[in-house]
């Protein structure tokens, strides 16, 4: 039921992307809108409620709780964990936004602010860091949590719907209520997916044009879809140990050697001092900006960014969320919550020092004008930042191979998590299914990368997100009462053990 009701809804709003994009664009637009302008307040207490929930679990007496049995080991090394992890999670958005979202901040920081001035440039970093910091990852680590707890320490299956039995009961998560909640969850994560696609092979065309000259055309880029489409599929056939395994080392170790060689190449001394200071800042004013809105201003910058953020993370939360569970068997509930939310947030404010501080010392000290050029063009923000570094055009096509494979391990996970959600819950679904979900995601981006109603379909999936956080608002307290129900049972048993051993005790005494 929940295949056949998904492909019918994603089929519907295909043709009307394909047939009728800007009636879909504008739609959708006004459909977000609304929920931004009337919901916003919700949007930042309900991920801030995530970022709280979370760390209360991990240092709270369920943190020694494992997702799994109790003798249960980890199925896979921390190292490729991670990896797996953080290149489903956001590996390709840092490639994207490293450089571009700061010089876009800088230009047009939040109200109050001078563009193009010292404080402009501060808070650009800083709210670069929130915007990928622990909120997002707390998001993911609600739902991943949930789901790694009840399917390998309760046996429940790898729905999300199941996270709900010890709140709903069995009844209504196995019934129509429960295939809502996992028909939502696979049309978030297609549409983000088939978007992503698109919006992927838009950057990747950038970057060859501006590399090679190849014409950015719409020719160009459903042919790097249709080469991006092989390679996943190759890879998802391979299964997890394997394809996505390899792949997400292989990012990690691309990302980490960029990096190292822009942070070398680059204002070293400038980058380590923003790092620092940008940490000091973003902690300090962290509540500040969790709760920040303008209604006496109106201002829109809040709108466009973080509530815009927030609610593209929420509905990437199904896909990722299912993925990041699926391969966290073994850990602690405060292993995990360290691991998912503390490690990327680090790296991901390690990479925005590196290449926004790059980007923006080559803009206010260096004067190679890469705002004006983020500004005309955003997908070409990465390769011009680079071109300004010794073997800068070397170094771009390392970073577009880099931007290739994110994408692959992107869809890869992706038609994983959808195998799973359309198939009970499997662990391992069917090549059948992955392949069947891989091709249905590029047929989707292809028709509406053609159409023109990609942003359409961008936009329809961050309204799930308001509906979706309504969803992951319920994991957290249907998980707080399976684990109170677990510690309590716990507490029981050794008072039984302790009761046991006097008795014994007494009666050794007796003889």
């Amino acid at each position: 039921m929940v295949f056949t009701i998904a492909i019918t809804i994603v089929a519907i709003f295909a043709l009307w992307g394909a047939f009728a994009p800007d009636q879909l664009a504008d739609t959708a637009n006004a459909a977000y809108n609304f929920s931004i302008q009337n919901f916003g307040w919700f949007y930042l207490l309900a991920t801030l409620f995530f970022l709280i929930f979370t760390f209360y679990l991990a240092f709270s007496r369920y943190g020694s709780i494992r997702l799994g049995d109790d003798e249960d080991e980890p199925e896979y090394s921390t190292l490729s964990w991670l990896s797996m992890l953080f290149s489903a999670g956001m590996g390709i958005g840092l490639v994207f936004w490293g450089v571009a979202e700061p010089l876009s901040h800088y230009l047009s920081p939040p109200e109050g602010v001078e563009g193009g001035t010292i404080e402009a440039a501060r808070l650009s970093m800083r709210y670069s860091f929130f915007h990928w910091g622990l909120h997002p990852w707390a998001i993911y680590a609600v739902i991943g949590l949930a789901l790694a707890y009840f399917q390998f320490r309760k046996g429940f299956k790898g729905l999300i719907s199941s996270t709900f039995i010890p709140l709903l009961g069995e009844r209504l998560v196995n019934g129509w209520l429960g295939k809502m909640i996992d028909i939502l969850a696979v049309i978030a994560t297609i549409f983000g997916v088939a978007t992503s696609l698109g919006l992927g092979a838009l950057q990747i065309a950038g970057g060859l044009d501006y590399l090679l000259g190849i014409p950015n055309t719409v020719t160009s880029q459903i042919v790097i879809i249709a080469v991006v489409t092989v390679l996943f599929l190759i890879s998802a056939t391979t299964g997890l140990d394997k394809g996505i395994k390899i792949l997400s080392n292989t990012n990690l170790v691309l990302a980490i050697l960029l990096m190292l060689f822009v942070w070398a190449t680059g204002p070293t001394s400038f980058i380590l001092d923003i790092f620092t200071t940008t940490l000091g800042s973003y902690l300090q004013n962290i509540i500040n900006m969790s709760l920040r809105l303008t209604p006496f201003s109106q201002g829109t910058w809040i709108g466009a960014w973080t509530l815009f953020y927030w609610a593209w993370w929420i509905a990437w939360a199904p896909f990722v969320g299912t993925f990041i569970a699926r391969v966290s068997k073994g850990r602690t509930i405060k292993e995990f919550v360290i691991c998912v939310m503390i490690i990327p947030s680090l790296f991901g404010f390690i990479w925005f020092s590196v290449f926004g501080g790059t980007g923006l010392h080559l803009e206010m000290f260096d004067a190679a004008q890469l705002a004006a050029a983020v500004k005309e063009d955003t997908t070409t923000a990465l390769f011009v930042t680079l071109e300004q570094l010794p073997l800068g055009t070397i170094i771009a096509f390392i970073a577009t191979l880099l931007i290739m494979i994110f994408f692959i391990t992107s869809a890869d996970s992706a038609t994983f998590v959808l195998g799973m959600l359309t198939s009970d819950g499997k662990l391992n679904p069917s090549a059948r299914v992955k392949l069947t979900w891989g091709i249905l995601q590029s047929a989707l981006a292809v028709v509406l990368l053609i159409s023109g109603g990609l942003s359409g379909l961008q936009t329809a999936s961050i309204v799930a997100a308001l509906p979706f956080a309504i969803v992951l608002i319920g994991m957290c307290f249907s998980l707080l009462k399976a684990l109170q129900a677990e510690d309590k049972e716990r507490r029981q048993r050794e008072k039984r053990q302790r009761q046991e051993l006097k008795r014994l005790l007494e009666k050794k005494e007796l003889y």
